[in-house]
């Protein structure tokens, strides 16, 4: 097969590679309201509440933002990993 061939598969991959990466951010940053809390937190914050208390009022986003972090660290490791990988191979 000539050369042009394997350049325009290739030039179609870098297309689609580009589309998915795309969707993946979208999809990733797309938040909806969850809930994070088990049963035992949520009853125990829900009584709080309902007497008055105001000490659960964040506690469901906080449980969101520490569950995001451990993600976050591995997409960034891994684009790193990538961006390296890739340097190696234009050299």
């Amino acid at each position: 097969m000539s050369r042009f061939y394997w350049q325009n598969i290739k030039d179609q991959l870098k297309k689609m590679r580009n589309k998915i990466c795309f969707f993946v951010i979208l999809f990733l940053s797309a938040t909806l309201k969850l809930n994070a809390q088990c049963a035992m937190c949520k009853a125990a914050v829900e009584a709080n509440l309902k007497e008055g208390g105001n000490a659960g009022a964040g506690l469901n986003e906080g449980i969101l933002y520490l569950m995001a972090m451990p993600y976050i660290a591995m997409i960034l490791f891994g684009v790193f990993y990538y961006l390296q990988k890739r340097n190696k191979q234009t050299v």
